[in-house]
């Protein structure tokens, strides 16, 4: 990404009164961020949904280009990527919906565009039955190789991501906030784990704290990036219910775990599921049944077993082989990790599994099991 481009798109995300929706329709009429820039203000006001003073934000703009050039140089600093909407790493689920961020900054190294993405909400208050329904929950769909995606937040968004990890799963933190912090602070070794078994995501730049008014934003992408929406425990009202609520908007599959008629912490998953708004589940096999996961899981099974078999390998070669068992696809610095090679032998023994046929190399220094 070019830097000017960069700062440019930054700072379309910078201006007062210009929201995701407008910020599209300006690039619609510009044909780029830069070029937004570039109109005077006579031109600006010719566009639907621009007045005078967006126009006049518009024209009048150099300390909003200023702060996303500090932006830039953060980003670059810190090997953070940015990602516009008309990118193709975007998450595209998230591209689909109307009110999806125009940039998103990315710490991480899964595919945001993996094939099976669920989303995990809950209450900051669990009972030990919350904690251990999301636990089980993740381990019963470690075989799916899905994607888990939750807000980082206390209660069952940690306990989603922790089970992640503990499972071999990647997982995607979502913040309110920018990526110059981690809040809670509690949860630091948790995202800084994720940013090798997944990343950390958010539309936010450096300096934004997390204030009350962007969570419900936060909410949004983690409703937006899923296939999949399921909450574990929540009160009538609170952050899980709006996320639901979202996701119900964007016509994702929502899945609840029923509780307790007098349990204050079950009545918005009871609710939702009365209302129907959301299915029912038990556990994974329920979700994996009702979204069609099952005939693709077995067939990832099968060739996890069938490969090591196909070749005599050697000891290194099968690690490499059996790192694939938990997820599609893996970083290069991921093996290293789970095998313990350095990545100048990781990377040849990867290259002799290439030449077998058995790994194949995608962009970014990724890898997945040959079909």
């Amino acid at each position: 990404m070019n830097s000017t481009d960069l700062t440019y798109q930054i700072g379309l995300t910078l201006l007062h009164g210009v929201g995701d929706v407008l910020a599209k329709n300006l690039i619609a009429y510009c044909g780029s961020a830069q070029q937004v820039f570039k109109m005077n203000k006579s031109q600006l006001e010719k566009i639907p949904g621009i007045g005078h003073f967006t126009a006049n934000a518009i024209v009048n703009s150099k300390s909003v280009l200023e702060r996303a050039e500090k932006e830039v140089n953060f980003l670059e600093n810190k090997s953070i990527k940015a990602l516009f909407f008309t990118d193709k790493d975007y998450p595209q689920r998230l591209k689909n919906c109307a009110d999806s961020p125009v940039m998103l900054y990315y710490k991480g190294t899964a595919d945001l565009n993996l094939e099976k993405i669920i989303s995990v909400v809950g209450t900051r208050t669990p009972s030990l039955y919350g904690k251990q329904m999301t636990e089980q929950l993740i381990q019963d769909l470690t075989i799916s190789g899905c994607l888990v995606v939750s807000g980082l937040a206390y209660g069952i968004d940690i306990s989603a991501h922790k089970a992640a990890l503990d499972n071999g799963l990647n997982t995607i933190g979502v913040l309110a906030h920018g990526l110059d912090r981690v809040y809670p602070s509690v949860h630091t070794q948790y995202a800084e784990r994720m940013i090798t078994h997944g990343g950390l995501l958010t539309e936010f730049i450096t300096e934004t704290k997390p204030d009350k008014e962007n969570f419900p934003k936060r909410n949004r992408i983690v409703a937006g990036m899923c296939d999949a929406l399921v909450v574990v425990e929540s009160k009538r009202e609170g952050g899980s219910l709006i996320t639901a609520t979202i996701a119900n908007s964007y016509n994702k599959d929502i899945f609840a775990y029923p509780g307790k008629a007098s349990d204050s912490l079950s009545e918005g998953c009871n609710g939702l599921i009365k209302s129907n708004r959301a299915q029912l589940i038990e556990n994974a096999a329920d979700l994996l049944y009702a979204m069609n996961w099952q005939e693709t899981t077995q067939v990832k099974k099968q060739k996890t077993i069938q490969i090591p078999l196909l070749l005599d390998l050697s000891s290194e070669e099968q690690m490499i082989i059996n790192a694939f068992d938990n997820t599609p696809k893996l970083h290069i610095d991921q093996i290293c990790q789970i095998t313990n090679l350095s990545i100048s032998k990781a990377s040849t023994y990867i290259l002799q599994l290439e030449f077998s046929n058995l790994i194949k190399s995608l962009p970014g220094k990724m890898y997945q099991l040959n079909n």
